[in-house]
């Protein structure tokens, strides 16, 4: 199978992080012209902007933690040839996921669904590094 495949997910996942960033700047901006902002405290602390800027800042970290391992993880199964059907669907299921997880982290913040998203996204990412192992050990 053509291992290409699995990095369409990857794409889609850079696609949320750029649209999370314009959406921080978006309430940045909001955050500005309302003249909710001390720019004192801002400049050194990301935290002392309006709560629905820092819940995108807070997002835009998360998409900095677990995607690096996926995307490492998506990179090896391509270079050992262990890219099928299975793989990608797992690799769509974890951006998937990780939108569920940014659409709620931004939005109403509700910590149980939150929380299923993450973990469902790294349900994902655990079989494709089972997946990947197991096809590793095998063809060598």
């Amino acid at each position: 199978m053509d291992g290409i495949g699995i990095l369409y997910p990857l794409l889609g996942h850079m696609l949320l992080v750029l649209s999370l960033y314009i959406l921080l700047i978006m309430r940045k901006s909001k955050a500005i012209k309302a003249k909710s902002v001390d720019f004192k405290k801002t400049a050194l602390n990301n935290k002392a902007w309006p709560e629905d800027v820092v819940q995108v800042s807070n997002n835009l970290d998360n998409q900095f933690e677990s995607p690096l391992v996926f995307y490492a993880l998506c990179i090896i199964t391509v270079l050992v040839g262990a890219v099928n059907s299975f793989a990608i669907a797992l690799s769509v299921a974890y951006m998937v996921f990780r939108y569920i997880h940014a659409y709620v982290h931004v939005g109403t913040n509700y910590i149980p669904h939150r929380l299923r998203a993450f973990a469902l996204s790294l349900v994902a990412m655990l079989l494709l590094l089972i997946q990947t192992s197991i096809h590793i050990v095998i063809n060598t």
